[in-house]
């Protein structure tokens, strides 16, 4: 571990959290757009499988990079790729193609950039910083990425209201070339030990390897498994709720950034209490308050007939969040040898890109068939029995206690 890590942790968390400000203003732009002019669960379920279901297909390769490569120059690449793709659709908008099939296509690169980056920053961060400052890092990092996503709505709104959606890849372009700047010139980090050494094995070896580790630590299947589940059950919650806000309340721009907003700061809240507390000494525990929080919302928004009160809910959701997201990436990052943290990643991102687009291919169509109101009656009561099962978890439960408590063998299934 470098010694300067304050200062090489400071640097990487600018650089994307600056990327991830002009991403978030392009994601709220297109959304919103499609939920606006459309009104349509089979338009927002085909914009949600353009935006995950890319991800599924490049992420194995993607986790192999992760390991194979120079993490910091696999973010970058990401990086770039996203910037010049969206670079080339703001010329095509400027030239007058502003078709609604343009939007799904930013949401395809978009989703491949992803795929890329996101095992790369979840393995690159423990070359960064000391083991016991991994939940305060990651419950930091979640707290700027909420406070980015409570001011990128307000101001995507401003701009969808005063501008052209133009004007706001531009600003997606830009942002992400300062932060490539950044990783390039400024940050400086030694590569890991797995790539620096020559590669014995092909791409798919690396690949099969991933997946062998995975069947051989019994906590890392059985927590992709309880991933699985509670992604699937949250996607009326996590998707479903601006179009129910728009049908329930009016289809105005400013109830959708008043939705957004107030979850952001729930979210912003629940990462500073993260950081501050560092939850419970065991990080299933942590999780599995977070599940029966977000249930119990999930359940209470259907009943909810005022505006306000709605999103005041949604802000507690959102304040939950952390505690299930943090000591997850925290539990991975600890457990998990680093040689193979790129690989387990991307099965993460995998299941995620999946699993939420299957929850749209049934949630989405039935949204235009039956109310939203009792998808989330009846989702809710499901999650929180998603959290009983996990907190009843004894390979889990024993994974997720602090080293300082007796040793788990984890090669044993």
């Amino acid at each position: 571990m470098c010694a300067n890590w304050k200062k090489n942790i400071i640097l990487f968390l600018i650089s994307q959290n600056i990327s991830l400000f002009g991403s978030s203003l392009v994601q709220y732009a297109i959304m919103w757009h499609i939920t606006l002019v459309t009104q349509s669960g089979m338009m927002m379920t085909i914009a949600f499988i353009c935006g995950f279901l890319p991800t599924f297909f490049l992420s194995p390769f993607a986790g192999v990079w992760a390991d194979r490569y120079n993490r910091k120059a696999v973010i970058m690449l990401s990086d770039s790729m996203i910037a010049v793709a969206t670079l080339i659709l703001a010329i095509l908008f400027f030239s007058g193609y502003d078709m609604l099939w343009l939007f799904f296509v930013i949401l395809a690169i978009r989703a491949l950039g992803s795929a890329i980056q996101m095992p790369a920053v979840g393995a690159f961060l423990p070359q960064l910083v000391p083991e016991d400052k991994l939940t305060k890092v990651n419950a930091t990092n979640g707290s700027i990425q909420s406070l980015v996503a409570l001011a990128s709505p307000m101001l995507s709104g401003a701009l969808l209201t005063a501008a052209s959606i133009e004007i706001i890849l531009i600003i997606d372009v830009v942002t992400a070339a300062i932060a490539i700047t950044v990783l390039l010139l400024f940050l400086h980090v030694p590569v890991h030990s797995k790539a620096l050494q020559k590669q014995s094995l092909s791409y798919f070896g690396d690949m099969r390897q991933g997946f062998r580790y995975i069947l051989e630590h019994d906590y890392v299947k059985k927590f992709f498994i309880f991933c699985s589940l509670y992604y699937f059950l949250a996607v009326p919650v996590a998707f479903l709720t601006p179009l129910h806000v728009t049908r329930s309340f009016g289809p105005d721009v400013w109830r959708l950034t008043a939705l957004e907003v107030i979850f952001s700061i729930g979210m912003m809240l629940g990462g500073i209490i993260m950081a501050a507390w560092g939850g419970f000494r065991n990080k299933v525990h942590s999780m599995v308050l977070s599940i029966m929080i977000v249930g119990a919302c999930t359940s209470v928004l259907g009943f909810i007939p005022n505006f306000w009160i709605y999103v005041s809910i949604m802000g507690i959701a959102g304040t939950a969040l952390p505690l299930f997201s943090t000591p997850a990436t925290v539990l991975l990052q600890e457990k998990v040898e680093t040689d193979f943290l790129g690989r387990i990643f991307s099965v993460l991102s995998m299941i995620s890109s999946t699993i939420m687009p299957l929850g749209m291919l049934l949630f989405g169509p039935l949204a235009d068939i039956i109310s939203i109101t009792w998808l989330l009656i009846g989702t809710g009561p499901l999650i929180i029995v998603v959290g009983f099962f996990l907190l009843g978890n004894k390979v889990l439960i024993e994974a997720g206690k602090p080293k300082s408590m007796p040793a788990w063998n984890s090669n044993k299934t």
